[in-house]
Formats: C-alpha cells, structure tokens, sequence
C-alpha cells in the first residue's frame, strides 16, 4: 500500500468516526465514555495522517 493509498483510507476511517461521532452526540443513549472514545479515535487517526503527510513530503 502506497502512503497516498494509506491517507486515502485513513480519512475515509476519520469520516465514518465524524459521522459516528455526529450520531452519539445527539443520541440521549450515548455515554460520555463511548463519546470520549470516539474522540480519542478521531484524534489518533488525525494524527497518523498527519505523521504520514509529513513523512511523504520529506521523500
């Protein structure tokens, strides 16, 4: 897999959880936790396109 390919599924992943995401917060349902979490998930995939971005425009 090309790092572009890995980005390209990485931001369709950060979308699906935007989405989840969306749906937790208006949802009486959801907890904190399962909020909480979604974000951490969010944050760690932002994260690694971030780091990969940065490593493709170093090569």
């Amino acid at each position: 897999m090309t790092i572009q390919a890995h980005i390209d599924s990485l931001e369709k992943k950060h979308g699906a959880l935007e989405e989840e995401l969306r749906s937790a917060l208006t949802s009486p349902s959801s907890t904190d936790r399962q909020i909480r979490e979604l974000k951490r998930q969010k944050l760690r995939i932002k994260d690694e396109m971030e780091r990969l971005k940065a490593d493709e425009t170093r090569h």
